[in-house]
């Protein structure tokens, strides 16, 4: 039996969201007000969610698999009151997705509560989980949010703080993350020393609002503050805010996929907007490789943006040649070849109207498999184009990302070991061009951040050699077996 998730098909995942608020108001609704944030980070993960609330050092907490409204109504938040806020949206591969690791992750200890929500992931997980389990650690999930829970709870009862455990614990660390971490009296976000996942402070009339991206802020009618910079602890307690540097200046390197597709396009990063960062990776690809065409179209939603800044740069009017389906259920059984090979049709359908009889430029942020790819332009000649021309907004993806995605192997990767011309053969493109890195890195303006491209050229900014065994990936592929057989 084959299952497919049109959420996702043929698209690249990111690990989470994480959210959190420090109320400074009388009768603050902070578990609704998280809920709102959580809804505006949901494309950062639709597998599960949750909300933890600190009420005066009690901490009660609500999380299940599934999306922010499937998890939350108003009887949940009804029994969720409180002063201090953490919420989490997760994406998970098909081995990890269950509810032991749905987050936050909420923890006892002796020195009182810990509450943690982690965007990213640990390069040295596995050596880091083996030598707690071998001191006698016992762990519920696979995520790494439950080794930061170890390690800060060891440290903590050697330091005067939660904000110096954490200070001491980070330097342990080999990674691409931003968490945060509920105390019974602080509310504490960290980032890492590259600043590969993205953080950013808001501010909600007096109280204080961290979130993956500002898209949160905004949706709660928060002030943005600033980004928290890489390396750097924001620590909110009721006296106020603190900085605190738990690493040393490093060079940066946010991930560039943030611009290319993770965030939302009215978020701001590092001081870029990625509406206008996809905008310009259009008007690039539109110099790049130049096409007689009648129309320009998107891939949606992630290709509307590049679409846009592509026909201003050609003159090609913009149309929408492609009308996504929003109300899908999020997975559907497929029971014959048949069936699977037209389920695109239920997630897309071409607008004959605006393709029929034109020659067409297919705008889309990127190919992994090449399974949609060559399904959509199939449905673009069968409504009449007489000519697709696939442009791709960011370069091939050639190699492994081991810092949140979910393509943790090159095998999956189409543009490995063929050329573009053999990639726009399998797919049945009249052409296809990918917009190139140097360009693509002109694309983030204003940007304050360097950037990882390891996933296009293969130049990892951390020593990822531990979980690029092969041996982590065959483990990793047989509970995927044995999960699917179940």
């Amino acid at each position: 039996m084959n299952t497919l998730d049109f959420k996702n098909f043929d698209k690249i995942k990111e690990e989470c969201g994480v959210f959190g608020i420090f109320s400074n108001e009388e009768n603050l609704d902070v578990a609704r007000l998280t809920n709102f944030g959580l809804f505006a980070l949901q494309h950062r993960g639709q597998d599960a969610c949750g909300i933890a609330i600190n009420d005066n050092g009690t901490i009660v907490y609500h999380k299940n698999l599934g999306t922010v409204p499937e998890v939350f109504d108003d009887v949940v938040l009804n029994h969720l009151s409180g002063q201090i806020a953490v919420g989490h949206v997760r994406a998970a591969t098909a081995a990890s997705n269950s509810r032991e690791n749905a987050q936050p992750l909420v923890t006892k200890y002796v020195k009182g509560t810990l509450t943690l929500a982690l965007n990213g992931t640990l390069v040295n997980a596995r050596s880091l989980r083996e030598e707690l389990e071998q001191s006698g650690a016992l762990f519920q999930g696979t995520t790494d949010t439950e080794i930061l829970a170890y390690l800060i709870a060891k440290e903590r009862l050697f330091t005067h703080s939660v904000e110096d455990a954490i200070t001491n614990m980070v330097g342990k660390l080999e990674g691409a993350y931003s968490f945060v971490v509920m105390s019974p009296s602080k509310l504490i976000g960290v980032r890492d020393p590259k600043g590969m996942k993205p953080l950013c402070l808001g501010k909600y009339k007096n109280s204080y609002v961290i979130a993956s991206e500002s898209v949160a802020f905004d949706a709660i009618n928060a002030e943005f503050v600033r980004d928290i910079e890489p390396g750097e602890m924001v620590v909110i307690t009721k006296d106020g805010i603190e900085s605190k540097r738990v690493a040393p200046k490093c060079d940066t390197a946010l991930c560039i996929f943030e611009h290319v597709y993770f965030a939302r396009p009215d978020s701001v990063i590092d001081g870029a907007s990625v509406y206008e960062a996809r905008k310009e990776a259009g008007r690039y690809l539109a110099r790049q490789k130049p096409v007689d065409a009648d129309v320009v179209i998107a891939a949606p939603d992630s290709g509307i943006s590049a679409a846009i800044g592509y026909s201003q740069e050609s003159g090609i009017p913009y149309e929408v040649g492609l009308m996504k389906n929003r109300y899908i259920a999020r997975t559907f059984i497929q029971p014959t070849q048949e069936m699977r090979e037209n389920a695109v049709r239920i997630k897309l359908n071409a607008l004959k109207s605006v393709v029929s009889g034109k020659r067409v430029i297919l705008i889309d942020d990127s190919i992994v498999r090449g399974t949609t790819s060559k399904r959509v332009v199939a449905l673009l000649r069968e409504a009449g184009a007489t000519e697709v021309h696939m442009r791709i907004s960011s370069p091939a993806f050639l190699f492994p990302c081991y810092f949140g995605t979910d393509v943790g192997s090159q095998d999956v990767l189409v543009a490995v070991n063929r050329s573009v011309e053999e990639i726009n053969e399998l797919i049945g493109s009249d052409s296809l061009d990918y917009l190139t890195l140097e360009n693509l890195l002109k694309t983030p303006v204003g940007s304050k951040c360097n950037f990882c491209t390891a996933c296009f050229d293969g130049n990892y900014p951390l020593d990822v050699s531990e979980v690029s065994k092969a041996g982590d990936f065959k483990d990793v592929h047989f509970i995927k077996k044995l999960h699917i057989e179940k």
